[in-house]
């Protein structure tokens, strides 16, 4: 197979690998400052950081979830309902409770239950987003479509 070739067959999974890049990169970049001696505006701009974060993550899985998954799911079990790229941005959800309650009161902020938080579903995100790309890689699509197929999925 030419080098142009494989390129299209992990064409779907270098496009997920980027955006999953950037989450990790973000969630990394929240969890190393978030003890940095914050009061006033920073503290604020930071809350406002980490809910991006979790909205952006959001707003990709909603994605995923109505235009991508439906289609694969016909041929790949991996995403179908109740499989495993599905529900497994859970944490997001306490993340984005403890945000608002930090935004609503900022006394109550603490980087070290902010990290715990973090911490509490890190492997669990990063492990779905490694699984994904690693399902969508070239080499997985073949089994399960051509590659005419492939380049007309939603990505």
């Amino acid at each position: 197979m030419s080098a142009a070739e494989e390129r299209k067959w992990n064409q779907l999974s270098n496009t997920m690998q980027q955006f999953h890049n950037h989450f990790r990169m973000s969630f990394d970049d929240l969890y190393e400052t978030a003890d940095r001696k914050r009061v006033g505006p920073s503290l604020l701009a930071f809350f406002r950081e980490a809910m991006d974060l979790v909205r952006y993550l959001e707003m990709h899985h909603t994605i995923e979830e109505v235009h991508i998954f439906p289609i694969l799911q016909k041929k790949m079990p991996n995403f179908g309902k109740g499989a495993k790229h599905r529900n497994s941005h859970k944490g997001l959800d306490r993340l984005e409770t403890l945000i608002n309650r930090y935004r609503d009161e900022p006394s109550t902020y603490s980087p070290i239950e902010f990290r715990a938080c973090l911490d509490s579903f890190r492997e669990i995100l990063f492990t779905h987003l490694d699984e994904e790309v690693e399902d969508l890689r070239g080499d997985n699509l073949k089994k399960f479509y051509t590659l005419a197929e492939v380049q007309r999925l939603p990505m």
